[in-house]
């Protein structure tokens, strides 16, 4: 399968290496994650106020500070997915003769032209030039990075690590804390790095640090794309993905009291805590398209998930535009009210679906 998002030069896709078994699942859930990356949240955030339908309308939009809801899923999904990729990628690239050093140096490449990347998607939605790593393009291409090196450790020198970021990341909040303590929102570690190294404040509270943390994410999915090479069972898959969801709800639940759920600074309750979720979504997708034979019904998430980075990069840059022309013809659909934005929404995120149908029926994917 594909190496994580990409970018930089069109090309049609590569034959993939003899032996190695291709999961529509992991499309699919690809898919499923770019399609809620451009979504603006189907437009259900403008139904927060109203009293009926406040309550789903919250779990389209991230929590302002402490918990987690749907929407804050996505960026660990995202994350987990690259490091899916990971041992698919290698394996492939290690078959058609890539050494190490081939390897470390297309790793370089490909995290330079992520960062790069995320810093033009960033200045021209924004309107100015502020350097910064806190972008999930950049924080991907940091665990990225990272996890290059981790993943060719002993098992449980692997763990060890990941475990050790994450204490490394809890002793620095704890170390350093803020006005309000470890956890604050305006004066944590991270935003006093970013203050001192870029002068730049992202509300409320992401930081380049995060990627310390996060690179847990990367690193899980790594150990389920290699699993995944080994073509088990379903029923063993089913029952080991499973497990890691539970183990994961616990070990964040558990942890909750003492460090509080918070996405904006990857604390470990949430990174553990949101990894339950993925895992379980991804169980749902390998039930789905691999034990009950739906890839059809998923086709439409194929379509993105196959040019993930064009599709996030469309919806960084031009949904607004897209917004403004579809609606000259819907009229913003005003004359369904309450439910007028999301309409309007919707019918935006087929506008840029389309765009990437046309881009698949010709073989044309964007890559690092």
């Amino acid at each position: 399968m594909e190496a994580a998002p990409q970018v930089s030069e069109i090309k049609v896709e590569p034959q993939r290496a003899p032996g190695l078994r291709r999961y529509v699942a992991l499309d699919a859930f690809r898919g499923f994650i770019m399609l809620l990356l451009v979504s603006d949240g189907f437009g259900l955030v403008s139904l927060r106020s109203d009293p009926t339908w406040h309550r789903v309308a919250s779990w389209f939009d991230h929590v302002p500070w402490e918990g987690a809801v749907f929407w804050d899923m996505i960026q660990p999904a995202f994350m987990f997915m690259v490091g899916v990729a990971m041992p698919f990628a290698f394996a492939r690239r290690t078959s058609q003769g890539a050494t190490f050093a081939d390897n470390f140096r297309h790793v370089v490449v490909r995290c330079a032209r992520l960062i790069i990347l995320s810093q033009i998607l960033m200045w021209v939605s924004r309107g100015w030039i502020a350097p910064q790593l806190i972008n999930v393009l950049s924080q991907i291409a940091l665990t990225y990075f990272l996890c290059f090196f981790i993943m060719r450790w002993k098992g449980s020198y692997q763990v060890i690590a990941a475990v050790g970021l994450l204490a490394f990341w809890t002793t620095l909040l704890f170390a350093f804390p803020g006005p309000d303590g470890p956890f604050s929102k305006m004066g944590s570690v991270g935003l006093v790095f970013d203050r001192a190294i870029f002068h730049y404040d992202y509300d409320p509270a992401y930081s380049t640090l995060n990627f310390i943390p996060s690179t847990v994410w990367t690193l899980t999915g790594v150990w389920v794309g290699r699993f995944l090479m080994k073509g088990r069972s379903y029923s063993e898959t089913v029952k080991v993905l499973a497990a890691g969801m539970v183990l994961a709800f616990a070990l964040g639940l558990s942890l909750r009291p003492w460090i509080p759920m918070i996405k904006q600074l990857c604390t470990p309750s949430f990174i553990f805590y949101s990894l339950g979720w993925v895992f379980f979504m991804l169980i749902v997708f390998y039930w789905l398209v691999e034990m009950r034979g739906y890839k059809r019904a998923v086709f439409p998430l194929l379509v993105l998930g196959m040019n993930s980075i064009f599709i996030y990069s469309l919806g960084e840059l031009l949904h607004g535009w897209f917004d403004r022309a579809v609606g000259v013809f819907t009229f913003h659909f005003g004359f369904l009210g309450l439910f007028a934005p999301v309409a309007q929404s919707c019918t935006v995120l087929f506008a840029m679906w389309c765009v990437c149908y046309w881009l698949y029926r010709r073989k044309i994917f964007l890559k690092v």
